[in-house]
C-alpha cells in the first residue's frame, strides 16, 4: 500500500492521468447543497451518466482539468451527462466560494469531508475522478488529472 502511496503522490505532483478499471459497484451516494444552496444527490441522478470529480482550489492538477470539463460538459449534457465537482478544500466553502467567482464553473460544485472520500475508497491523491454509469454504478477511476480528449474519451465510452 505504501508504494501505492508514493505512485500517487507522485502522479498527483507530475498531473498525469492513471486510469484504474475497477469492479461495477455501486457508487456512494451523497446529499450535498451548492454554494447556492441547492441539493446534489448522486441517487437523484441515476439514468445518467456523472462524473465525480475530488478537486481543490489549490490544487494545480485540477484547475488545469477544468476548462476541459466544461467543454465536455457542455457537449454532452444533453445526452444524459452530469459532473459534480467536490471539493475537498479544508476551508470549505470560505475558500471555494471566492475562487469560484472568480473562476466559474458550469457544473455543480459541493464540498466534500473525509467520511465522503473514505466512501469512495479513500482518495490517495486529487484530483481524482469516478466514472458513474446510468444505473449508478463505478466504471471507472482516474487518479490525477485528465486531458480534455481523455476525458471527452472517457464520457463518450460511457455514454
Amino acid at each position: 500500500m505504501k508504494s501505492f502511496r508514493v505512485f500517487a503522490s507522485i502522479v498527483l505532483l507530475l498531473g498525469l492521468s492513471v486510469g484504474i478499471a475497477i469492479a461495477a459497484d455501486p457508487a456512494p451516494n451523497f446529499s450535498l447543497k451548492t454554494a447556492d444552496g441547492k441539493t446534489v444527490e448522486l441517487k437523484q441522478l441515476q439514468g445518467k451518466v456523472v462524473i465525480v470529480n475530488f478537486w481543490a482550489t489549490w490544487c494545480g492538477p485540477c484547475r488545469r482539468e477544468i476548462p476541459g470539463m466544461m467543454k465536455v460538459y457542455d457537449k454532452y449534457k444533453a445526452k444524459g451527462f452530469e459532473i459534480v465537482g467536490i471539493s475537498l478544500d479544508r476551508g470549505g466553502w470560505d475558500d471555494v466560494k471566492p475562487w469560484l467567482t472568480k473562476n466559474p464553473i458550469n457544473y455543480p460544485i459541493v464540498i466534500g469531508d473525509g467520511a465522503l472520500a473514505d466512501a469512495y475508497g479513500g482518495i490517495e491523491g486529487i484530483p481524482t475522478t469516478f466514472v458513474v454509469d446510468r444505473k449508478g454504478n463505478i466504471l471507472s477511476k482516474h487518479v490525477g488529472s485528465v486531458t480534455e480528449e481523455e476525458f471527452e474519451k472517457l464520457v463518450k465510452g460511457a455514454l
